[in-house]
């Protein structure tokens, strides 16, 4: 049939830099376009009337054709591999990784599926560098620590509060590393990953190279308040970069449906301290965090994790978009049901016409966008905290500042 109208085909064919593969009902070959004869190694014309298993890696055959056929009954257009990596067969044997999407049509009454193919081959190397640059990085960062160390044994209180950020940093590496590994280019996540490792992680780490370097240099007692400044440009920049990759980890999750919540008893006074604690070393000039009252004996069933993350995620936000000598307020109030976390700061608010986005992932306010960030933390918050039988809400004036509200149960039920 395809032959027949080899003109018409032949056009649209070729016009598409994909691979476009048609078959029939058969899972037989009618049209294939240059760019997938290309990717697979065979001349024109050479595929027509083959089974489309011969693209197909051996151990994959059983599977695939059980997928097509059930594709072929519902008859709707799909994507192939989702959460999981699909190959083709190369003409010479080699396997390679693939993207593909379905699209089924009708045709003079005949019914077809329209492959259309792309080579990832490419991408998948590129992921391979990035996880080899943060593997140098470690490398760079244990040798540089273990040079601070050794200059500054003399200082067992300061040595002392060294040791205990270095096993935070990691920790914090170690997560970017698994992080990193379970990366399966989901959805819009794959052609922003690129992106952001160039333009929000290159600042941060060339920051915590040269920091790391100058203390080096900075041996002597009364060159203490140097030694100071850099170890915070290395503190504050690590905490980023971690919460980037948390906040990627957390996506693959989701998408992924690998969410698993660990729900204990715990105080909510602990996750607070630790919270302002890790918060303190990020504020500004003359900001300060003005800490909730009441709050002792208050206890939470909950994901504790996940508690600290999302008060986390609002109060460094609070910080970010607050100017210097501001103050950010936490208020956390507790009834017979449920467990209510306030934060309130006075900073430069969100317009009212983007309000209704704020929550959608890698949205970002016109106002903001010169404030580094990606735009995912607060999706990743609502989505938490709707998991855990929560709501997240907040009101907003800009140039006046922003308030923030999540609620959660004080006995979260898991349901699965």
């Amino acid at each position: 049939m395809f032959h027949e109208s080899q003109s018409v085909f032949q056009t649209l064919f070729e016009s598409v830099s994909e691979g476009v593969i048609v078959v029939d009902t058969s899972q037989k070959i009618v049209a294939t376009n240059q760019s997938a004869n290309v990717m697979f190694g065979y001349i024109t014309g050479e595929l027509i009337g083959s089974a489309l298993s011969v693209l197909i890696p051996q151990e994959y055959h059983s599977s695939h054709r059980a997928h097509v056929e059930d594709f072929l009954d519902k008859d709707e257009k799909r994507r192939m591999g989702v959460g999981r990596d699909i190959f083709g067969l190369h003409k010479n044997g080699s396997k390679f990784p693939v993207e593909a999407g379905l699209n089924p049509f009708n045709f003079d009454g005949e019914h077809y599926v329209m492959a259309i193919v792309i080579d990832i081959t490419l991408r998948k190397e590129q992921e391979e560098k990035i996880l080899e640059l943060n593997v140098h990085l470690e490398e760079k960062v244990q040798q540089r620590t273990q040079a601070l160390s050794a200059s500054v044994s003399q200082l067992k209180e300061l040595n002392h509060a060294l040791e205990e950020e270095n096993i935070k940093r990691i920790k914090a590496e170690n997560k970017t590393k698994a992080a990193l590994k379970k990366e399966k280019e989901l959805n819009e996540l794959k052609t922003r990953f690129l992106s952001l490792v160039s333009h929000e992680f290159k600042t941060p780490l060339s920051g915590i190279l040269t920091s790391t370097m100058l203390l080096a240099k900075y041996k002597l007692t009364e060159q203490q308040e140097k030694r100071d400044k850099h170890l915070k440009t290395i503190t504050n920049k690590v905490h980023y970069l971690n919460n980037i990759l948390n906040d990627f980890l957390s996506i693959e999750k989701f998408e992924t449906g690998n969410i698993q919540y660990k729900c204990s008893d715990f105080l909510i006074s602990k996750v607070v301290n630790e919270v302002v604690y890790n918060a303190n070393m990020l504020l500004k000039e003359g900001q300060v965090i003005n800490y909730p009252e009441d709050i002792e004996d208050l206890t939470l069933y909950q994901d504790e994790k996940i508690i600290e993350l999302a008060l986390s995620n609002l109060i460094n936000n609070a910080i970010k978009y607050s100017g210097e000598n501001q103050s950010i307020d936490i208020v956390i109030k507790q009834d017979k049901s449920i467990t209510s976390f306030t934060i309130i700061d006075h900073g430069i608010g969100i317009p009212e016409s983007e309000q209704k986005n704020i929550f959608n992932r890698y949205f970002r306010a016109e106002n903001a966008l010169n404030v580094q960030g990606t735009g995912i933390g607060l999706n990743i918050v609502k989505s938490h905290i709707e998991n855990l039988g929560g709501t997240i809400a907040f009101e907003s004036v800009e140039e006046i500042g922003s308030t923030f509200t999540f609620t959660v149960p004080n006995e979260f039920k898991n349901l699965n």
